[in-house]
């Protein structure tokens, strides 16, 4: 486990393998109100990185600015080797490659489902980027078919329940083939039968070597759906980078940024 500067490693030759590279950056909602500190991080192609701290350590602003949401105040951020700025993303070619290829699932996915019926919903993001009907049909009766919920087609979303919303979001996502997945705490508010079933899907597109990065309080899930865990200090710093089993078993670490209770970590 490292909790050395995550750039002292940094190699100035691009690595193909390197899919996503922040530098140094630093972010202020309302310009007053700091959320990332010199936060750099590169995500490596297959890798499963779990973000962790503790809420408003800048974990969900940090997968913002992956996916090209929000845009740092200072340092850099670059995807594919291709610099993503709000003015790179102003170009349409960029912007439909970098939208094809980095796909975020929200937390609140009521932030995500708004069509009339869920095929329609599952459809707009491949009808947008160009795709002819007859492909973006097939894609969509493929990922109905994948997450078992064909039977949910025509239903509309404001119907559904809070575990069905959240199999729609994940297929408005996957029916786009992104190489990069993002979540935002991804087994948050889910029964337990739904949470089951993500974590699963999580282990299988990591199997299927997509490059996943979510951020996440769920400490007992780490060994299923991380190989790698990235700590944020609750002064929006990342302070540690490890193993799951690494992280785990430094429970000093885990007190001071309050991702567990000191009476817990004593009992542990």
């Amino acid at each position: 486990m490292s909790h050395a500067d995550p750039t002292s490693h940094a190699d100035p030759t691009p690595d193909p393998q390197e899919l996503l590279v922040c530098r140094h950056l630093s972010y202020a909602y309302l310009e007053r109100h700091p959320a990332l500190d010199d936060v750099s991080l590169t995500v490596r192609r297959g890798e499963r990185v779990a973000l962790l701290g503790a809420n408003g350590c800048g974990k969900s602003t940090l997968l913002k600015v992956l996916d090209g949401l929000v845009f740092p105040d200072a340092g850099s951020y670059t995807a594919f080797g291709a610099p993503v700025t709000e003015d790179s993303l102003e170009d349409e070619q960029m912007s439909r490659g970098f939208r094809s290829r980095v796909g975020f699932v929200f937390q609140n996915s009521d932030a995500q489902v708004f069509s009339p019926t869920v095929r329609e919903e599952i459809a707009f993001g491949p009808l947008q980027l160009g795709l002819s009907r007859d492909e973006t049909a097939g894609r969509v009766d493929d990922v109905l078919h994948m997450l078992g919920i064909p039977d949910l087609a025509d239903r509309a979303p404001f119907q559904l329940s809070g575990g069905q919303k959240k199999k729609v979001a994940i297929a408005t996502v996957l029916v786009m083939s992104p190489e990069v997945l993002l979540f935002d705490e991804p087994t948050a508010a889910l029964d337990p039968r739904t949470r089951y079933w993500l974590v699963e899907l999580i282990e299988r597109l990591g199997t299927a070597g997509r490059t996943i990065v979510h951020a996440t309080h769920d400490l007992d899930l780490l060994h299923r759906i991380a190989d790698r865990c990235v700590v944020f200090s609750e002064d929006h710093r990342i302070v540690a980078d490890g193993t799951p089993e690494e992280i785990l078993r430094d429970r000093r670490l885990l007190v001071e940024v309050n991702l567990v209770h000191p009476a817990a970590a004593a009992v542990g």
